[in-house]
């Protein structure tokens, strides 16, 4: 039987889990604005960070659970006029990544703000498919932190 997926809050976890899945190697391979090393400080940061959208824009990142273990962080952040989707698992979970996002796009359907995502995937990303199953249509090359990433758009409405 597949696993119950439950979004929650980043302040929920544990600082000691998101230290460990942002240390792993196999994460940064697809995360090049990921640099230096995670420590408490640098996890209290981001938390914070991440809490600070929800605050400011009333959507964020969620706290990611499979059976109530955690598996991973991702969601929505506003990007100028746009929601950015992103979805970081520990490798281990990676399977989970299409029905998450699945989860997670039919709650941005129901919400009016939200009339598209974009994702914003790093060259290293070969497996996209699932991606263009789902309806997201390829805008081009961005640059974003000194990186570039493809970027795709997929309509909600």
């Amino acid at each position: 039987m597949p696993p119950t997926i439950r979004f929650a809050r980043l302040p929920e976890i544990d600082p000691a889990l998101i230290q460990a899945h942002m240390s792993d190697p196999r994460v940064a391979e697809h995360m090049p604005l990921l640099t230096g090393t995670w420590d408490s400080d640098t996890v209290a940061q981001f938390v914070a960070t991440k809490e600070a959208c929800w605050q400011r824009d009333g959507l964020g990142h969620w706290a990611i659970l499979a059976d109530e273990d955690y598996v991973g962080w991702g969601g929505f952040q506003k990007e100028g006029k746009e929601w950015d989707f992103g979805l970081v698992l520990h490798p281990d979970r990676f399977g989970l990544g299409l029905r998450i996002a699945r989860q997670a796009l039919d709650m941005a359907r129901r919400d009016p703000r939200i009339p598209f995502v974009t994702f914003l995937l790093p060259p290293s990303r070969k497996h996209l498919g699932a991606l263009r199953r789902m309806g997201a249509d390829y805008l081009g090359d961005t640059t974003y932190g000194q990186e570039t990433f493809r970027k795709y758009r997929l309509d909600t409405v």
